[in-house]
């Protein structure tokens, strides 16, 4: 069994909660990326990542990214071929997982139960403990495989979570976007967040415009 500890484990407690991180081959690393930097900041939470070789590729394309800078923000780091690594046996406790982004393979992978490497093989014992798996699915349009998919995992118990952005909190950059949708994840895992505050009904508005 071969799994890589960045400087971050050295100083993590044994009681902390446990959150496996998995980045796949779809548009949105920057998803993975803020979701490791945002549980890094609660003391409570240790970090477990996997990323597969097209996440990889995406962390390049998109933020500049190598596997080593990537790997720093977790406590702990196991290669997407390990299948023999901790996360992979449901005797491995943890919170739950979530696979941001999550491509349309992984989907069809987890969808099937094929366990073929170690995030689909994680998300199949998350599944079967019963614990919360939170996909962050990017594609768009979607076909009827895809929904297909979805709802299978839905049905299993997952969470389809796109990471549509929302704007009735009149987010000013696309990193407030990225933040309020990686909140609303943390805050579906049960972790305390700040970033996507509580919504407490529409603002005042004034004239008697009623329509739709």
């Amino acid at each position: 069994m071969h799994q890589e500890q960045s400087p971050l484990n050295r100083t993590a407690p044994p009681a902390r909660k446990r959150i496996v991180v998995a980045i796949s081959g779809a548009s949105g690393a920057v998803y993975g990326v803020r979701l490791l930097q945002m549980l890094a900041e609660l003391d409570e939470v240790e970090t477990h990542l996997t990323v597969s070789a097209a996440g990889l590729l995406n962390l390049q394309q998109e933020l500049g990214m190598n596997r080593e800078q990537l790997e720093r923000l977790a406590h702990v780091s196991h290669p997407v071929h390990d299948v023999g690594a901790a996360i992979a046996s449901g005797s491995f406790r943890s919170e739950g997982m979530v696979v941001a982004p999550c491509s349309m393979r992984t989907l069809a992978a987890i969808a099937h139960g094929l366990s073929d490497n170690l995030i689909t093989r994680c998300a199949d014992v998350t599944l079967k403990e019963r614990r919360r798996l939170i996909l962050m699915v990017r594609e768009s349009p979607l076909n009827l495989a895809h929904l297909r998919n979805m709802t299978s995992v839905t049905e299993m118990g997952g969470i389809v979570f796109p990471p549509v952005p929302g704007f009735y909190h009149r987010p000013q950059t696309i990193a407030q976007m990225v933040d309020q949708t990686v909140s609303r994840v943390i805050d579906l895992l049960g972790l305390p967040q700040t970033e996507a505050p509580r919504w407490s009904g529409m603002a005042p508005t004034t004239g008697n415009d009623t329509g739709a």
